[in-house]
């Protein structure tokens, strides 16, 4: 067995936070162990199994009080076999109000199976779920632990202003085979396009099409690859005079289908553009057999 040093963590408010108006500065120690064990199983195989422990400091949540504080506590535990295919892995975010005793309960806490967790524009929190061959993730807001949303493509996130940062996200679900919903379970199903803010699912788009093989195609883990992006285009009309207000650019939410090799390619795209703070899912292009409708959980 090995094992690493305990993990200190010791905060000073003097030194990172300023104290608040009529208030101490407050001072307080918390101490976590990570740890790494490699041991034998009964058929003589390798096992490795990791646990380890970071803290952080969040600032400026949404949906905390502006003068708020957040102290996370990010623990991933992992158990492999050196040689094999998968993990058993989780992650656990806990956070506390900056100053509060964290023996005590925190706030909230995240527990999920994935390998890692990280943070994104100190809005929200992103667990990689993908324990075998299959990628995917699960969006959480980092003021209440609530989940937003899944995505089995990267997530991408933009802001819809050039003026003013206004950050949206966008990913795309897709059903797996013993997927809870039953309307997921349909044959002519291919996935759920779904488009969020720091605090709310804004859209959600089902796709759907008329030919059942081609939307299992669509659907494969293992013989289909997926890409999401998002396009920025000239303004959809010039201003007016120059003393117009500029207008901003358009954009379009771009979503590929290619098959894995060694099959040709035979890539299919579903372009989306964004009208005002929404999908317009009216104009959006689609494959021929292939639709778009709003759709709600």
């Amino acid at each position: 067995m090995l094992r690493a040093r305990a993990l200190w963590l010791a905060v000073a408010a003097a030194s990172l936070v300023p104290a608040l108006p009529g208030q101490p500065a407050r001072v307080f120690q918390a101490q976590s162990s990570s740890t790494i064990n490699a041991s034998k199983a009964a058929d003589g195989a390798q096992l490795i199994e990791v646990r380890n422990v970071t803290y952080e400091l969040a600032t400026n949540v949404p949906g905390r009080p502006p003068a708020e504080f957040l102290v996370l506590r990010k623990t991933t535990r992992s158990k492999e076999t050196v040689g094999d295919i998968g993990v058993e892995a989780s992650v656990m975010l806990e956070a506390w109000r900056f100053g509060d005793d964290l023996r005590q309960k925190p706030i909230y806490t995240i527990s999920a199976t994935g390998t890692d967790g990280h943070r994104m524009d100190n809005a929200i929190f992103i667990v990689s779920r993908g324990l075998e061959e299959v990628e995917w993730w699960s969006v959480y807001k980092l003021g209440n632990g609530q989940h937003l949303f899944d995505t089995y493509v990267p997530l991408v996130s933009f802001s819809i202003s050039k003026e003013i940062l206004t950050t949206r996200y966008a990913g795309l679900e897709v059903p797996p085979d013993d997927t809870s919903d039953a309307r997921l379970k349909q044959p002519n199903v291919v996935g759920v396009l779904t488009y969020a803010s720091q605090d709310r699912v804004l859209r959600e788009a089902l796709l759907t099409c008329d030919d059942p093989k081609r939307a299992a195609q669509f659907r494969s883990f293992a013989d289909e690859e997926r890409a999401l992006s998002m396009l920025e285009g000239p303004p959809a009309a010039a201003a007016a005079s120059t003393k117009a207000k500029p207008r901003e650019p358009s954009r379009t939410l771009k979503l590929s289908f290619s098959e894995s090799y060694p099959s040709p390619p035979n890539t299919a795209e579903v372009q989306s553009p964004l009208q005002g703070d929404d999908l317009d899912l009216a104009h959006a292009k689609l494959p021929a057999g292939m639709h778009a409708a709003a759709w709600r959980r």
